[in-house]
């Protein structure tokens, strides 16, 4: 392929052989000192221990959410409350309020948080930044519009009366599994939320608020008076009648339960919760459910020096980013999928050292895989064996199959069977015995696919469950097709089939938990590759002629969260991103174009990006949380992704740079 202009002259085959080696001979060691700096820069972050955590960054519903916490339980931290504050100033957008993401458009539900939090820090009503807050928030209809947890924190406060959340009595508890909803029905992430929150919606407590702060400017009518908590969704107008009904009713029948009936739901509810606290990782080891658990707690009376109070507590504060000026809290943390990314990054770096640091990497994983039959999994798979890895330090309960997937690869990769085949092949099996009934795989349960929960009153965030995805079905593809063996040739052609039933009509792939058709598309052509599926399979050249057609002028591809909300936000171009070049340069190797323009193009960005450190940073938000509601930035994706698509542009490519 001709990668540049044609000489004007011809100088003869000696004396163009010569200038050909010199051109090539200065990009590729450009090439290298790139990768060398960025495999340096990586490994210099690596603990102590072998592994590697990045922050992990929400929107500012988590740092407010972390004052009001304080001042429901009068537990307020003078100097933490002050550095949260100065974040949640520094992130109000020009618009007024908060978004979910880097520039996205303003979110009510964020707003409202945000302001009420920053009134409780101290923060005058009548400043300039309270003031342009409160005309954003009016002039969207007010607090009354916001999302259900936002009311349900407003309600704690007292704020807003309680019929404007929805009905979610603690005898849920008590439901058998048949029945319409049940706590195994949702997702992982959902149910270690609601159950907490069941025994705080049934006693209806009010915040001790010591500083006696409320927001009734917030509201466009009086909020006991509002009759317009409950909006309609997009789509299931039908099915959220009936459940607005149903809410309705369960309503005016529940004096009628008997208290015996409320003493033993709560017993259970609270059992539940001790059981998954996960000791200073918390439950669930996300902070929404750790908050509700502690404020359970507190309310059920366990006392200040109760040790499981005591732990629970600490897992929260363990959230906290705590600069000399300012604070923030994460929403949880991510070291097994930094460690795992960075361990295959390294990997394909190659070199003494990064080997190295790779195994010393898989060598922290290995001890952290979860073969105890515990998990919430197991109401689905009751009879598949354990094997996978969390997202934290420790989550038992809660393994995930893309961790899984990305470690179990990582081990295999290292050649080291000695060392990692028993643990490779439990993470297999456990991975093979989660496929659902459609082919594909989901984060953390098998069949969570009771959609018509979606359009329950408390799910308007429509992230209520868990089903599979092309991106975690891709990183599954991956490791079986890695490891070759003849007992998962079915499972791997189910699979298959389902990711190739999911190629969106352009070509691309949805990417779930990542930002968005590049994550996806990059996901599902690696693991097609891997898979042995030929570069000339329609299904990739639909794939490579999309990205092709994303490329941005810079050279480089980028994609904003705008892409979740098409209806919202029409399809347009976005600025490139180091992660998201990353993700199409890999993309585009994987399905055989390492020697085309386009990928030449991106690793020029990438190289022209790098920064003097030797890595990588970008603003943008990389991945969603939930799409539409709850986005994600993970520092670490502009250290390992653009180095290891440098790597393998190096090893695989054709490096012959301008």
């Amino acid at each position: 392929m001709q990668t540049g202009a044609a000489p004007l002259e011809d100088p003869g085959p000696v004396a163009a052989a010569e200038a050909g080696r010199a051109r090539t001979a200065r990009p590729l060691e450009r090439l290298g000192q790139a990768i060398a700096s960025a495999r340096d820069a990586l490994i210099g972050l690596q603990r102590s221990d072998g592994h590697w955590v990045f922050e992990l960054e929400a929107d500012c519903t988590i740092p407010a959410e972390y004052i009001l916490m304080m001042h429901y339980l009068d537990e307020i931290e003078p100097e933490l409350e002050r550095k949260l504050a100065v974040y949640l100033r520094e992130k109000q957008a020009a618009h007024g309020g908060w978004p979910l993401y880097f520039g996205g458009e303003l979110n009510l539900s964020c707003t409202v948080k945000a302001y009420y939090a920053l009134k409780l820090a101290g923060d005058d009503p009548d400043a300039p930044h309270m003031r342009r807050a409160r005309e954003a928030i009016l002039a969207r209809g007010g607090a009354a519009h916001a999302n259900v947890f936002t009311r349900i924190a407003l309600a704690l406060f007292g704020e807003i009366p309680w019929r404007a959340v929805p009905y979610i009595p603690v005898e849920i508890m008590l439901m058998p599994k048949w029945f319409p909803f049940h706590i195994d029905k949702v997702s992982y992430w959902s149910r270690t939320v609601m159950v907490p929150l069941f025994v705080l919606c049934t006693v209806k407590p009010v915040a001790r608020n010591p500083r006696n702060i409320h927001v009734r400017e917030l509201f466009t009518n009086p909020p006991e008076e509002e009759r317009h908590y409950f909006q309609l969704p997009r789509t299931g107008k039908l099915l959220a009648r009936i459940f607005f009904a149903v809410d309705r009713v369960a309503r005016c029948i529940d004096p009628l339960i008997p208290a015996a009936m409320r003493r033993a739901a709560m017993r259970r509810a609270e059992a539940w919760v001790l059981e998954r606290l996960n000791g200073e990782d918390g439950l669930g080891a996300i902070f929404p459910a750790m908050v509700n658990a502690l404020e359970m707690m507190v309310l059920l009376g366990y006392p200040a020096d109760d040790p499981r109070r005591v732990t629970a507590k600490r897992a929260i504060e363990k959230l906290l980013v705590v600069g000399q000026d300012r604070a923030y809290c994460q929403p949880c943390v991510s070291p097994v999928w930094d460690t795992a990314l960075a361990a295959l990054a390294l990997q394909e770096a190659g070199g003494t050292e990064a080997v190295r640091a790779s195994v010393r990497a898989l060598d922290w994983l290995l001890p952290r895989q979860l073969l105890e039959e515990v998990g919430d999994w197991r109401a689905s798979r009751p009879r598949v064996p354990s094997g996978g890895w969390a997202f934290q330090y420790g989550n038992a309960h809660y393994p995930d199959l893309d961790d899984t997937a990305v470690v179990g690869w990582a081990m295999h990769q290292a050649h080291l069977p000695e060392r990692y085949a028993a643990s490779i092949e439990r993470a297999l099996e456990w991975l093979v015995g989660m496929q659902s009934e459609n082919g594909g795989f989901a984060a953390f349960d098998a069949d969570n696919t009771h959609y018509n929960l979606n359009y329950i009153p408390f799910a308007d965030h429509g992230a209520l469950l868990d089903p599979p995805t092309s991106d975690v079905t891709a990183r599954v593809v991956a490791v079986l097709s890695r490891a070759r063996r003849p007992q998962d040739r079915a499972t791997l052609e189910r699979a298959i089939a389902y990711l190739r039933r999911e190629q969106e009509a352009d070509g691309s792939w949805f990417g779930r938990w990542g930002t968005n058709f590049v994550y996806g598309t990059w996901s599902v052509l690696m693991a097609f590759e891997l898979a042995g599926i030929p570069a000339g399979d329609p299904a990739v050249r639909r794939a490579v002629d999309w990205v092709f057609s994303c490329q941005n002028a810079d050279g480089g591809w980028g994609e904003s969260n705008d892409s979740y909300d098409l209806e919202t936000y029409p399809e347009r171009s976005f600025a490139s991103t180091p992660y998201q070049t990353a993700w199409a340069v890999l993309a585009l190797i994987s399905a055989g174009e390492g020697g085309s323009v386009a990928v030449r193009r991106g690793i020029e960005y990438l190289l022209r990006t790098q920064e003097s450190g030797g890595l990588w940073s970008h603003p943008s938000f990389t991945a969603p949380g939930f799409p539409r509601v709850f986005y994600l930035k993970y520092h670490g994706y502009c250290a390992f992704f653009p180095l290891w698509a440098l790597a393998a542009y190096r090893r695989r490519g054709e490096p012959h740079l301008p």
